[in-house]
């Protein structure tokens, strides 16, 4: 609270006003941050402690152990705390963007902000998540509904990261994701630690304590290079460091980090061990001035969202269409612009990154215990995350936004190429072989959980055949025969998941069709080539509708970026349908030729199976299976014979 003050102070959010509005008042002015420190402190305590005894702690046999348990309780109350905070945001939020006090406010017009505007929506469903969150928390033991509100207030983060500077600022691409990853990381760093002091007694810390290190790490990269991208698009440039009051809360952000990762290094080559050896004081100790050191960090954080930034927000630009993409009009595409001028999404250049590289990891792993990994699956995999991060990161991606002929054609690289590409990689597989189960048995770690997922309820519905096909072709037609696209398109949240939705929705058929991973459902080949090729008729008949319709798709979103050089709405929507059509050829022809050639080696692998079977039955003098089925059918034609009547 006191670094929160005085870099509220520092940082001039204090004294800064707004143009034609009046003062709300000092309770809006001192209340507003105070609320979102305390909103973002209970939200990283209830994602820590949910995470950590769902996660990291043992449990006992379906359950959570005792401590888990208490770690369950107080995150309830956490969480209860949090959307509470999130209602309290939205009402002092509504004072101070109107100069009005809190208590001349009306219930019509807080309504109003939590409905219609972005930041109200956003904090409404996050105090909605929260209050889910804290429900669950305190609903049962059992580990899995314990993983089940650790996912959920997880997500419950993540709204108001799409709102505020980082949705305001230019290149919102790289502002909202770095903020995203930064909170995420933050909130599973600070809340495990957390949770860490609140069992210290626990005869098992040592063990959490290890297994949270290597979160820890994985936290301290995420928060670093998210905040170093975060911090360039606020500040515009590195003379704002300390040039600007901004900057300089900045730099007192940095040097926090730098001293909690000389504190993640003491516990990993110094207290860690001696955990083991039974001395939990160093522990204890380094952690608490480690928490405080995380708190100071926290306030800066708030200060800084409430403090002007050096780049001015966008909204005053002399040009909206900057405000609205996060970036200028491309000019017009040439093959230099397509493939150079990167736009690059953070979650989906951290998505591309990690897939590959513990791709990488797994297939070392399984060589070096001396088991082979066929190249062709990593070339597959790899290759699909080549494909992806060129969709979403380059040149091309600009383009995506302003033409809906660019826009189809990447929905249809993200929707059947790059699946078909992941899919051959056989990544479950992978990951069965190549995680290592942890040393306590009563400890769930990765591989236990992907088992679990594989063949949960939910696996078991999604991955049938109707479905997947239905999930699939019905997002085609939802998405362009509706209003949707233009919803999605005029919010980076909904940007995001309609291109995540792309490649899950194509990776969950394709993973039916020509999957190999365990998982997935026995289907006889027949009926899969079936549903491959209703799939195929409705992709065309999607094409072919879309190239016939003569009215103009999300006409408020294209009419507002439609470029000047550009040809017609409706005729480059033509385009985009005729991209649509022909696209789905040349993957449909390879999936098909995997089906087949699949069809083909299951009846092979039958026949030697009947194979060996009469080998074994020739040895031992037994009938085999072919032998007992051919006199199964002479008797029957001999009782048939007996009861026909002689002439």
């Amino acid at each position: 609270m006191a670094v929160l003050l005085l870099a509220l102070r520092v940082g001039g959010a204090l004294t800064q006003s707004i143009p034609g509005l009046p003062d709300p008042g000092p309770v809006t002015t001192w209340a507003l941050p105070v609320a979102r420190l305390l909103a973002d402190a209970t939200a990283t305590l209830t994602v820590g402690l949910l995470a950590t005894a769902a996660f990291l702690l043992p449990g006992d046999g379906p359950s959570v152990s005792p401590y888990g348990y208490l770690l369950r309780r107080r995150a309830g109350l956490a969480a209860a705390a949090w959307a509470g905070s999130a209602l309290a945001l939205i009402v002092l939020t509504v004072s101070d963007l109107l100069g009005v006090p809190v208590g001349r406010l009306n219930v019509p017009t807080v309504v109003s902000y939590a409905t219609s505007i972005s930041q109200g929506q956003a904090l409404l469903v996050q105090a909605g998540l929260a209050a889910a969150a804290a429900a669950l928390a305190r609903a049962g033991v059992s580990r899995d509904s314990a993983a089940l509100a650790a996912a959920l207030a997880t997500v419950a983060v993540v709204p108001p990261a799409f709102t505020g500077h980082a949705a305001g600022a230019g290149n919102h691409q790289i502002a909202v994701s770095s903020l995203t990853l930064h909170v995420l990381g933050a909130a599973l760093w600070v809340g495990g630690l957390a949770a860490l002091l609140m069992i210290r007694r626990a005869t098992v810390l040592a063990d959490v304590a290890n297994r949270y290190s290597r979160l820890a790490l994985g936290c301290f990269a995420a928060v670093a290079v998210s905040g170093m991208a975060n911090a360039a698009v606020r500040l515009g440039t590195p003379a704002q460091l300390w040039q600007s009051r901004y900057g300089w809360l900045i730099l007192g952000k940095l040097a926090a980090l730098l001293i909690l990762g000389v504190f993640g290094a003491a516990h990993r080559r110094r207290t860690i061990p001696q955990l083991r050896a039974g001395r939990r004081g160093a522990f204890t100790r380094l952690a608490a001035g480690e928490l405080v050191v995380f708190a100071a960090a926290v306030g800066l954080a708030v200060a800084l969202s409430r403090s002007p930034t050096p780049v001015p927000d966008p909204g005053t630009d002399a040009d909206p269409l900057t405000a609205l993409l996060g970036f200028g009009m491309p000019a017009a595409p040439t093959p230099g612009n397509l493939l150079g001028q990167p736009l690059p999404d953070l979650l989906f250049l951290a998505a591309s990154l990690a897939g590959a590289a513990s791709y990488l990891v797994g297939v070392g792993r399984l060589r070096k215990a001396g088991h082979h990994w066929p190249i062709a699956r990593t070339a597959s995999w790899l290759a699909g995350i080549l494909v992806f991060a060129a969709a979403t990161g380059l040149g091309f991606a600009r383009y995506a936004y302003v033409l809906f002929s660019a826009h189809m054609a990447q929905h249809m690289v993200l929707a059947m190429l790059v699946p078909i590409l992941l899919v051959g990689g056989a990544p479950v597989t992978l990951a069965l072989r190549a995680l290592r189960r942890p040393t306590d048995p009563q400890v769930r770690g990765i591989r236990q959980w992907l088992l679990r997922g594989v063949h949960s309820p939910v696996t078991r519905l999604l991955t049938h055949p109707l479905v997947a096909l239905g999930i699939y072709t019905g997002s085609l037609f939802g998405l362009y025969f509706s209003d949707l696209l233009g919803t999605l398109m005029r919010s980076h949240l909904g940007h995001v998941a309609m291109l995540v939705h792309f490649v899950a929705s194509g990776y969950l058929l394709f993973w039916v069709l020509i999957g190999i991973d365990p998982g997935r459902p026995r289907i006889p080949h027949p009926f899969l080539v079936l549903i491959h090729l209703a799939a195929m008729m409705a992709h065309g008949f999607f094409g072919l509708a879309l190239m016939q319709t003569t009215t103009v798709i999300a006409p408020d979103w294209y009419t507002s970026v439609h470029p000047g050089w550009a040809s017609s709405l409706l005729d480059d929507q033509k385009l985009g349908a005729g991209i649509a059509w022909a696209f789905g050829e040349i993957p449909a022809a390879v999936v098909m030729i995997l089906l087949v050639r699949q069809w083909i080696q299951a009846d092979q692998r039958e026949q030697r199976r009947l194979d060996r079977a009469a080998d074994r039955a020739e040895a031992t003098g037994e009938d085999d299976d072919l032998t007992r089925y051919n006199a199964f059918l002479a008797a029957a034609g001999e009782q048939e014979a007996r009861r026909r009547p002689t002439r």
